[in-house]
């Protein structure tokens, strides 16, 4: 059985960091690969030069790199990049739709309910992994999908 995961990477690094950990790369492809039998976890990510050393140390944990151009914005007095991926998170999970057979999603972002909704209904939605339990949508809530939180594991996973 192929289970592959969908994983929204700004959303998971910054759902961590709201709460004041790091998470390891390493342990967290270790945690999907013993706990889901992930055998392939893309991770979503705008791209920036600057990051290029968290890019390759993401790559030598063992996660495909799906990389989508940035766009600086500025957020009250200060500038940002953005890069959102969730179109791509989409995208890539139905382009490889006849590859897995289940799907492990990454996210706490109320834009994937329908992605989740459609592979919870056609029986390929392994669980949906919520980077921070606060911030989750009720969207993704209320619809009962099957749910389960880093907070939870940050004994095994943080850095």
């Amino acid at each position: 059985m192929a289970i592959y995961a969908f994983i929204d990477g700004q959303n998971l690094i910054k759902g961590v960091e709201e709460q004041g950990w790091k998470l390891g790369y390493e342990k967290f492809r270790w945690y999907l690969k013993h706990k889901y039998v992930v055998e392939k976890a893309f991770w979503f990510v705008g791209y920036a030069e600057q990051y290029q050393r968290i890019y390759d140390r993401l790559s030598r944990s063992g996660f495909d790199l799906i990389f989508k151009p940035t766009m600086p914005v500025k957020k009250g007095n200060k500038w940002e990049l953005k890069g959102n991926v969730d179109a791509e998170v989409v995208l890539h999970a139905m382009i490889n739709y006849e590859k897995y057979d289940k799907a492990v999603l990454v996210a706490n972002d109320g834009d994937y309910l329908c992605l989740a909704k459609h592979l919870m209904e056609n029986k390929k939605l392994k669980i949906m992994i919520s980077p921070n339990r606060a911030k989750t949508s009720g969207f993704l809530t209320s619809a009962r999908i099957p749910l389960s939180y880093v907070d939870d594991l940050r004994h095994i996973l943080e850095l």
